[in-house]
C-alpha cells in the first residue's frame, strides 16, 4: 500500500502540533519517526489510522482519500498502552489470538507468528503472568493476524528487557523483508539494528526532516 501525505495539519484545540506534512511512503518502506515528547510522533500514528479526523485531501491510501477508505484490516497497530484491553480477563495466549482475529487464521499460522516475534513457548501462558515486553510481543502478533499491509509500532520496546531487545527488532526487520510496510515510533537515537529506509524526524516547533537511509548514513545520523 502507498501512503500519500499532502500538507497535514492537525491541532489539539489551539495548540498545533503537526504543520503542513508531505511525505511518501512506498509499499515496503520501513519508515522510523523520531522526535522529542510532544512533537507529534504518537499524533501522526493516530491520524494514518483514523482516530484522529483530518480534513479531506491530507492523507490517501493508494491514492483513495483517507475518509472514504474502509479497508482497516490493511493496518496491524500496536500502541504505546492497550487502553481499551481487560489485563484481568482470564485467557492464554493461544486464546487472545483466536478471539482477536477477524480473518479465519489457523493454528499453525498463529504458532508461526509467535515463534518469528520469539513467544512460541508462551503460547499456553496466562497473560496475566507475563511480563509487559512479552505482552507486547503477543500484541505484535494479534496485530499480525489479519496479514496486513502496514504495521504502525508506537514504541514497541519500550517494555522489552535489554536482553531480548535486538531478537525483537530482528524479527521486526524480518517482517519488512517479507513484505511488509513498518512505521516504527521510537526514541531511540541509534539506528544500526534497524533495517529501515527512510527516517521522519519531528520538531517540537512544528519543523520536520524526512531522509532516505543514504541520506541519514552520509550526514552521521545513523551512528
Amino acid at each position: 500500500m502507498q501512503i500519500d501525505i499532502h500538507n497535514l495539519n492537525f491541532s489539539y484545540g489551539h495548540r498545533q502540533v503537526l504543520a503542513d506534512l508531505s511525505l511518501t511512503v512506498k509499499p515496503g518502506d520501513y519508515v522510523v519517526i523520531q522526535g522529542k515528547n510532544g512533537s507529534g510522533k504518537s499524533t501522526l500514528a493516530k491520524c494514518l489510522l483514523g482516530f484522529n479526523p483530518v480534513k479531506s485531501g491530507m492523507i490517501f491510501y493508494n491514492h483513495e482519500d483517507i475518509n472514504t477508505f474502509s479497508d482497516w484490516t490493511q493496518f496491524g497497530y500496536v500502541p504505546q498502552e492497550f487502553e481499551d484491553f481487560n489485563y484481568e480477563f482470564p485467557v492464554t495466549v493461544d486464546e487472545l489470538l483466536t478471539f482477536s482475529s477477524i480473518k479465519n487464521i489457523n493454528q499453525s499460522r498463529r504458532l508461526k507468528l509467535l515463534d518469528q516475534i520469539g513467544i512460541l513457548d508462551l503460547v499456553n501462558e496466562n497473560i496475566n503472568n507475563l511480563s509487559g515486553g512479552q505482552l507486547q510481543r503477543v500484541f505484535i502478533v494479534r496485530a499480525m493476524l489479519n496479514d496486513p499491509d502496514v504495521l504502525i509500532l508506537d514504541e514497541p520496546a519500550a517494555s522489552i528487557d535489554r536482553m531480548n531487545i535486538n531478537f525483537f527488532y530482528k524479527a521486526v526487520n524480518q517482517l519488512n523483508l517479507e513484505g511488509i510496510t513498518v512505521i516504527l515510533i521510537t526514541h531511540n537515537e541509534s539506528l544500526n539494528h534497524l533495517n529501515y529506509s527512510h527516517v521522519l524526524n519531528l520538531g517540537t516547533d512544528l519543523s520536520y526532516t524526512y531522509q532516505t537511509r543514504e541520506s541519514c548514513e552520509i550526514g552521521g545520523h545513523d551512528q
